[in-house]
């Protein structure tokens, strides 16, 4: 399991928070939401629940249609339903990929408010913003987005705990690292921008150190940011393929914004 500083994030909600609140942790697809919510989940309470909507049976979503406005029987089904008992005030129900039954964000309201148990939802970046016309957005969600591993947490994948302190001491203090060291953390710090943040990635590597096999997975993450981007731009599809596959030229160029010109000689920002 890969260590992230997103966990203390979450401690940091848990702790100051509770229970005023649900946590609504959104990001970019693949970027390991769902596996450090259940890993929190698992660790920081007595027991949880873990909805995954993008599969969740009908049974369970038919207690949330049909429990709304009787909380005690709602919760004693969802626990028979899932086969776990809840504990008032050390129990966590967690929501994943809420996008996809809009109506169990809009619940959160009443959830909270009600105070037995604590709620975390997770919700792909793109996704989140859309199917909610028809629910009220609960105020009661504090939001945090995750990201890709930084460098620091890709060297904790290979236990060099110690060498990341070293990097940021001698960044705080002002002092250059030995020449040893120096090379040693240019060298990770290549790997690094090869392998890439996303927790897939790194894990091929840290297993296999083959940048073949980790290629082969970056490429199937791509492959899914393609399909979403073509997914929300209906009837602008070739428009924003043509962007997402620009940015790889992009980013090779010296200059700090996307040049649309670089598209087409006839291309436009406002097209």
């Amino acid at each position: 399991m890969l260590r992230r500083k997103f966990y203390q994030k979450m401690l940091d909600w848990k702790n100051a928070d509770r229970g005023s609140t649900a946590l609504l942790v959104t990001g970019a697809r693949r970027v390991g939401k769902s596996t450090i919510v259940e890993e929190f989940a698992r660790n920081e309470y007595k027991s949880y629940i873990l909805i995954d909507f993008s599969q969740a049976s009908k049974d369970a979503l038919r207690l949330f249609e049909d429990y709304r406005s009787d909380l005690s029987t709602f919760f004693t089904y969802i626990s028979a339903l899932y086969g776990v008992k809840l504990y008032n005030r050390e129990s966590v129900m967690v929501f994943d990929e809420v996008q996809f039954f809009p109506q169990a964000r809009e619940f959160v309201k009443q959830l909270v408010a009600d105070g037995r148990y604590d709620y975390i939802e997770t919700g792909s970046l793109l996704s989140i913003k859309h199917n909610v016309e028809t629910i009220l957005i609960p105020s009661e969600e504090q939001e945090e987005r995750m990201y890709p591993l930084d460098f620091e947490e890709f060297l904790w994948a290979f236990g060099e705990e110690n060498l990341s302190k070293v990097i940021k001491d001698s960044f705080d203090e002002l002092n250059p690292l030995p020449d040893v060291l120096h090379k040693k953390a240019m060298r990770l710090f290549r790997e690094y921008m090869l392998v890439g943040g996303m927790p897939q990635s790194v894990n091929e590597y840290v297993d296999s150190r083959d940048f073949a096999r980790v290629d082969r997975v970056k490429r199937r993450i791509l492959s899914l940011y393609r399909q979403d981007a073509a997914k929300f731009a209906k009837g602008y599809e070739m428009k924003v393929m043509s962007v997402f596959d620009g940015i790889p030229a992009q980013l090779s160029r010296h200059e700090k914004r996307y040049r649309i010109t670089s598209l087409g000689k006839n291309a436009r920002m406002r097209d």
